[in-house]
């Protein structure tokens, strides 16, 4: 069961004066969206949204839509959010690899000075 898609230029935005709209059916609701986008990421925004509307009321007694509506929009944050979380612990984690391969370049920097000066510059030293 997918969502029905269509898109439909409305009469301002044939004369350049608007977003074009896109008509979009989410759980048997259609909904004109108007929208500067991608009216291919509008479209599979709405059939995510119908996805999980229909996930949810399969699995719940309720068939009240607002009430589906709303624990769609609550999976859908958690998931979020969870989303979310991963992405600033390894945004963490790459953080603090690239504090010690720093150090380590310092370190490694400092150590090639030190051999340079006691050479006096005579040889060269290089790395690679």
């Amino acid at each position: 069961m997918s969502a029905h898609i269509g898109q439909s230029l409305n009469k301002s935005s044939m004369e350049g004066g608007s977003s074009p709209t896109i008509r979009v059916e989410i759980y048997n609701q259609t909904y004109n969206i108007r929208s500067d986008g991608d009216t291919e990421y509008i479209i599979q925004l709405a059939e995510f949204v119908d996805s999980r509307m229909r996930e949810i009321s399969s699995g719940t007694l309720t068939v009240d839509s607002l009430k589906v509506a709303i624990l769609a929009a609550l999976h859908i944050a958690d998931e979020l959010h969870r989303l979310k979380n991963m992405h600033e612990q390894a945004d963490s984690q790459l953080a603090a690899r690239s504090a010690e391969c720093a150090e380590m370049l310092d370190k490694l920097l400092k150590v090639r000075s030190s051999v340079e000066h006691e050479q006096g510059g005579a040889g060269k030293l290089s790395l690679g």
